[in-house]
């Protein structure tokens, strides 16, 4: 049953369900073949607190940390994407789901920008 999202626990039930279908992709699992989930959790949960929930904690520069993934193209970023925006519509509805596409697509954006050769 979909539920809103509302908390820290949420987020952090949305990226594992992420995640889960992103190692799974052909077309990104070899970005992520070093990837730490446990370690990077956190973080990601805070970041996405701090844009739906308006939860403090989040002061780090994402664009800044994924600034070693090499290769990426826009592919990636649509699949990525494409993988969030499926989970989230999988497991949760209302307001805060609407928010979360249009903060998702202008991350999209930004980090394509900036990460994209």
């Amino acid at each position: 049953m979909k539920r809103e999202l509302t908390n820290k626990e949420d987020l952090e039930f949305l990226f594992r369900a992420f995640y889960e279908r992103v190692l799974e992709d052909e077309v990104l699992q070899a970005h992520f073949k070093n990837f730490d989930l446990e370690h990077h959790l956190p973080r990601m949960v805070d970041f996405w607190a701090l844009l739906l929930l308006d939860e403090p904690g989040y002061s780090s520069n994402v664009i800044e940390k994924h600034q070693h993934m090499e290769g990426l193209k826009k592919e990636h970023f649509e699949s990525w994407q494409n993988h969030f925006l499926e989970t989230l519509d999988s497991h949760f509805v209302g307001e805060k789901v609407r928010l979360a596409k249009e903060k998702l697509g202008v991350l999209r954006w930004t980090m394509e920008a900036k990460l994209v050769p």
